[in-house]
């Protein structure tokens, strides 16, 4: 697991069918990169969450079928980061 802040939600036209509906949300660590993930939790822009990896991921999507290798398992409540 790792930590993230949400940053914008991310709109794709055309997928592979493996994605189905998901929503997906770009993510930014504390060093500044970017990554994006499967949102099943519906979180906002500026939300710290903590993500699942790997075969994780697709638990925490919700439908093992769904082809990810990156969830937002949760969002945190109170996270002061300690790079700002």
């Amino acid at each position: 697991m790792e930590i993230f802040q949400a940053d914008k939600s991310l709109v794709c036209t055309s997928r592979v069918p493996g994605l189905k509906q998901t929503h997906l949300r770009v993510l930014r660590s504390t060093s500044g990169s970017k990554v994006v993930a499967v949102d099943p939790v519906g979180v906002r822009e500026g939300n710290w969450v903590f993500t699942a990896s790997g075969s994780a991921a697709r638990y925490a999507a919700g439908d093992f079928e769904v082809l990810t290798d990156l969830t937002i398992a949760g969002i945190i409540d109170n996270w002061q980061d300690d790079a700002g």
